[in-house]
């Protein structure tokens, strides 16, 4: 679960078979004081896949700056680059995407929900049933 900023506008494409895939970046950022009194600021940036009637969604209401929700299935991925370093990223499935502040970007307007099944989100990914979750 991931609540942060779009960083990019959606870019929505088709597999070989038909199934729309939509794909975007999604900032999360954390403010913290250290122990010497400094003010620090970490951003964290995932990259963000949805799939079939998710993915249309993503791609007609989302856009860069929009605050977002994002529920799914995380999939790290480490390798090493053409300059040698070793690079590293977090990619998230989406199971559900809430679509919060306003259509502009930012947060503070209205929320909007376009709940999707499990299911369709994605063909590889189980459905969950969120009600017998231990928490």
């Amino acid at each position: 679960m991931v609540i942060g900023n779009v960083g990019s506008d959606p870019e929505m494409r088709y597999t070989p078979n038909g199934s729309a895939v939509t794909s975007f970046s999604i900032a999360t950022n954390r403010r913290y004081t250290t122990s010497d009194g400094e003010q620090k600021e970490e951003t964290e940036w995932f990259r963000v896949s949805a799939w079939n009637k998710l993915a249309e969604i993503c791609n007609q209401y989302l856009s860069k700056g929009r605050q977002t929700y994002v529920e799914g299935r995380l999939h790290s991925t480490t390798w090493t680059g053409p300059d040698g370093q070793t690079r590293f990223r977090n990619e998230i499935t989406a199971g559900e995407v809430v679509f919060l502040g306003s259509a502009q970007g930012g947060g503070g307007g209205q929320e909007m929900d376009f709940p999707v099944p499990a299911e369709a989100a994605s063909p590889e990914s189980p459905s969950i049933d969120v009600e017998n979750l231990p928490f």
